[in-house]
């Protein structure tokens, strides 16, 4: 009688554990080209901070490393949420097609750092990602965006390229909305660890919500405007998030980046933030940073 009630709970068990897995939002991290030579590592660092949430399951889709790859082709429908860590070629005609159709139909997406660099002739990523950097984006992109010093949101139409940042610096971020799920419960500032601090970017910026921003200096060779550092965008029936931080490993490993790139993939998956943030959370005063242990 006794082994039969322990294989019954065995067996239980084993059932219990695909039920939890089963409910898991399930996440797609794409990668394979990127001009930063850190990207294999930085993708491991998200998945591994997506999965010690508990409330994601993650898997990679990798490019070829070199072109345009033909058989690069996620089923995205199969994932509540997708975060590019993506640089590189162009996807073919006919997933980017089906990536559009993913988003607009309520997929969530998450845009971290060089991925807004992506695609700049892409009209509906570009859309998508409210405003992008470099590859060739300039005023028919849409308008540079950025606070000015009475705290307004500016759109700028200015002729110019897109794409610009000093050398890489700590610096601090302001939260311009603290009631987004996203943002709530954040000081209203916190440092940032050592990153580049992206300006001038600029795109279509339409259906925009902008939830931090931090201060370009002029001293570090910024705008001396205050730029987008966390921001959402509706497209369709999709909830886009997206951050310019996160240039190095040393960049993803500050606890702010990490609490913000887990809410803000829980937000893109289904509208809510369920995760509190942590007690080491950084301040005003000081960056805090846990080294990433594969």
């Amino acid at each position: 009688m006794s082994r039969i009630i322990a294989v019954a709970f065995v067996a239980f068990a084993s059932l219990a554990s695909s039920a939890t897995a089963a409910e898991k939002l399930q996440a797609l991290v794409v990668d394979g080209q990127n001009n930063h030579a850190v990207w294999p590592k930085t993708t491991q660092m998200m998945k591994q901070y997506l999965e010690e949430t508990g409330l994601f399951t993650v898997e990679i889709a990798r490019t070829a490393p070199q072109g345009t790859d033909p058989d690069f082709k996620p089923e995205f429908s199969k994932y509540d949420v997708v975060v590019s860590n993506y640089n590189g070629a162009p996807w073919p005609k006919e997933t980017q097609e089906a990536f559009v159709d993913y988003v607009k139909s309520g997929g969530g997406f998450v845009v971290v750092h060089a991925a807004n660099n992506a695609f700049g002739d892409w009209p509906a990523y570009n859309e998508m990602i409210g405003l992008g950097g470099w590859g060739g984006r300039n005023e028919k992109s849409g308008p540079y965006v950025y606070f000015n010093e009475e705290g307004k949101l500016v759109r700028d139409e200015s002729q110019g390229s897109g794409g610009h940042h000093g050398p890489q610096h700590p610096f601090l971020v302001v939260v311009r909305d603290q009631d987004h799920p996203v943002t709530r419960g954040m000081p209203s500032a916190w440092m940032h660890a050592q990153d580049e601090l992206y300006d001038m970017l600029r795109g279509p910026a339409e259906n925009m919500h902008v939830l931090a921003t931090a201060f370009a200096s002029p001293d570090k060779g910024g705008t001396g405007r205050h730029e987008p550092m966390i921001f959402t965008v509706q497209y369709g029936k999709g909830r886009v998030f997206h951050t310019p931080m996160g240039h190095a490993d040393y960049s993803m490993e500050c606890i702010g980046f990490i609490a913000t790139l887990q809410r803000g993939a829980e937000w893109a998956a289904t509208g809510k933030v369920t995760q509190e943030l942590p007690e080491e959370f950084p301040t005003a005063d000081e960056v805090k940073s846990r080294k990433f242990e594969e």
